[in-house]
């Protein structure tokens, strides 16, 4: 990519993120080694949870999640309608119902009173969304699933850093697992990868089993008297979602950089904010309250095209004409032909609808200088004058 091109969001690799993959290239193992258990044991740290399962990307790890919960045909997840496609696959992955809930127009984040009408006999776990890193009101939710006897499985590709309460997301203070994505855009990459968190030893069994075809090999774990150091077990149907040594060698180097990461990110943030005021018919996505702090995955804006007199895609097109190229995060799950031909409806999410076109993702990552913003904002300025 052109250095006068701003994407809106990327890796950024170091030397010695690159000297961490060769020394492991070195080594005795590739796949399922030592490494991989360090670097599990390093994001079990940096979140403050007991056990983190490492997988091959953030789906398998919200697959994973599901299967290990016990979810299957008959059972009704609870997903935002405003995410990424998996969040609702993962349910459809292991045979259960996905039941879209309403977000809150300027957030994007899931509404618990919607989903408090929602919750049927059949209903069985909630998987609410981090989006943009901003955490969601997780005591409400926790209540709620209390209250129901619900699994939550909390979805925080976005939200590595993020803090609520004071608690590190992914520590499952309120929650049974969480996972997470280390694609290049997030806030530390192993290139693709992903992993859950829990405090249940339980959980962190099942999911490591899972991850490796349903197999078990520790005596102890054995059904049958085993003939020799050969032998191994399939207990379940799981999958190949194993990540290799390579990619967590990468991670554990980029995981250290973590606190670097998210310093820059929360200043850019700022820096936006300020800027952003200065424009009508623009401003950023609802922050949250002072009991959150956002990881700021993405630098979500609210643009009312409407008003402005211009359409997004012309926005985005005006924008890439000055080197800024722009996402929209994301089109409304219940949209898609997939779910509708299941008898999704739009007319039931005013507020994804609300916020899905209104939104537009800025460039934002770790690597930008402040003079990036500038030069973002200032295009945006003169695309809308244009209208």
């Amino acid at each position: 990519m052109a250095d006068d091109i701003l994407p809106y969001g990327r890796q950024w690799i170091e030397e010695d993120d690159v000297e961490a993959v060769i020394e492991a290239l070195r080594g005795v193992y590739l796949t399922t080694g030592p490494t991989v258990a360090r670097f599990e044991a390093a994001l079990a740290q940096a979140v403050g949870a007991k056990h983190a399962v490492a997988v091959c990307n953030g789906t398998a790890a919200l697959h994973a999640a599901c299967a290990v919960a016990g979810l299957g045909p008959g059972d009704e997840v609870l997903v935002p309608a405003l995410t990424f496609l998996a969040t609702a696959n993962c349910a459809r992955y292991v045979g259960a119902e996905p039941v879209f809930v309403d977000v809150d127009p300027d957030s994007g984040l899931i509404d618990v009173e919607d989903a408090a009408r929602r919750i049927t006999s059949k209903t069985r776990a909630i998987i609410p969304v981090h989006l943009t890193g901003r955490p969601v009101e997780l005591d409400a939710l926790a209540g709620l699933a209390r209250a129901h006897d619900l699994t939550v499985i909390e979805d925080a590709a976005h939200a590595l850093g993020a803090r609520y309460h004071d608690d590190p997301i992914g520590g499952c203070a309120r929650a049974d697992m969480a996972i997470f994505s280390f694609h290049p855009v997030k806030h530390v990459t192993t290139g693709e990868g992903g992993a859950i968190t829990t405090n249940d030893p339980a959980l962190a069994e099942a999911l490591r089993v899972f991850r490796s075809h349903g197999m078990v090999r520790e005596p102890a774990q054995l059904q049958r008297p085993s003939p020799g150091p050969w032998y191994y077990e399939q207990q379940t149907l799981g999958f190949n979602y194993r990540i290799t040594d390579l990619q967590c060698a990468l991670g554990l180097s980029q995981l250290a950089k973590l606190p670097r990461f998210l310093d820059r990110r929360w200043a850019l943030a700022a820096r936006y904010d300020r800027l952003l005021a200065t424009l009508e018919h623009v401003r950023p996505v609802a922050p949250g309250t002072d009991q959150s702090v956002s990881a700021y995955h993405l630098y979500a804006a609210l643009i009312d095209f409407n008003a402005a007199g211009i359409d997004r895609a012309a926005v985005m097109a005006g924008l890439r004409e000055h080197g800024v190229l722009t996402q929209v995060h994301y089109i409304p799950v219940p949209a898609q032909p997939y779910y509708q031909a299941r008898g999704a409806d739009m007319a039931a999410y005013p507020g994804a609808r609300a916020y899905y076109e209104r939104t537009l993702s800025l460039p934002l990552y770790p690597a930008m200088d402040d003079s990036d913003v500038d030069r973002v904002v200032e295009a945006l300025r003169v695309v809308l004058s244009r209208a």
